[in-house]
């Protein structure tokens, strides 16, 4: 079961949402092997994982397999991206709101994009494994959550909102019908706009709207499992049916109608049975 809740008010600006997963810590590794679509929600997330079960991380169009670090932070994504497991996992994590890569890790979003990266890279491997050990010590996924919202709010400024200038970036780009629009009214150039929304969010800003374009598909179709897809497809801002197919399999790696079929338990995670 995966338990979710928002931050504590004073970090809301920086992180969007903690969860924890409470599979078992110890025991024996078995399980069926389960392969799935984790889909882009154009967020970045810090995983620490508190079990020493298999997590693999497939490459799309080969045959190349990499092992998943236990401690991780994922890059924000405009496609899908394949893993394979075994068995439950017992992991706790954050989804992080754009803009908070440079105070955490002290680097772009952009530097860590469209991948997976060691924590110990970033924070050094004594913090990074300290952090799980302590984790480790818990047996509820509760005070998991609350012990990493801790330790990540010790490297994060006090803050009321985002920081003006990335809080300014996401409105010209929601707020505007297109992306020119948005350059217009920031007042610089389109290459110095699509290079700090970048260095904020890690996708650029046609990409980041493709990504938000989907979820709203996602949200759509799990509202109402009965609304023709066209329908669907013009809610959620699409040209036509035909352009939502074609952006939701590139994104999704699976049609439509065959994500609504499968009816996955989480929205973001895809069952993929061959």
């Amino acid at each position: 079961m995966i338990l979710q809740r928002a931050p504590s008010v004073p970090l809301r600006p920086f992180i969007a949402g903690l969860w924890a997963s409470d599979g078992p810590l110890d025991g024996p590794i078995a399980g069926p092997l389960r392969r799935e679509h984790v889909l882009p929600t154009g967020l970045m997330h810090v995983v620490i994982r508190l079990d020493d079960r298999p997590l693999t991380f497939l490459q799309p169009q080969t045959s190349l397999r990499s092992i998943a670090p236990l401690c991780l932070v994922g890059g924000a994504r405009s496609h899908f991206h394949a893993r394979e497991t075994v068995g439950s996992s017992c992991s706790v994590g954050a989804l992080l709101w754009p803009g908070t890569a440079a105070h955490l890790f002290g680097t772009g979003a952009n530097e860590l994009a469209h991948r997976h990266t060691a924590l110990d890279d970033l924070w050094g491997s004594p913090r990074a494994d300290d952090l799980r050990a302590e984790l480790c010590e818990l047996r509820c996924a509760e005070d998991r959550m609350s012990l990493l919202e801790s330790r990540l709010g010790e490297r994060l400024p006090v803050l009321r909102g985002l920081h003006p200038q990335v809080a300014e970036l996401m409105r010209c780009v929601l707020e505007e019908p297109s992306v020119g629009a948005a350059v217009r009214r920031r007042g610089v150039s389109h290459r110095r706009f699509v290079a700090d929304f970048r260095h904020a969010v890690g996708l650029a800003p046609k990409e980041y709207l493709q990504v938000q374009r989907l979820q709203s598909a996602l949200k759509a179709i799990r509202t109402d499992q009965a609304a023709p897809l066209a329908d669907v497809a013009a809610l959620a801002g699409f040209a036509d049916q035909s352009h939502f197919g074609r952006e939701f399999l590139a994104f999704a790696g699976v049609t439509p109608a065959r994500y609504r079929s499968s009816s996955p338990a989480e929205t973001n995670h895809l069952p993929i049975v061959d």
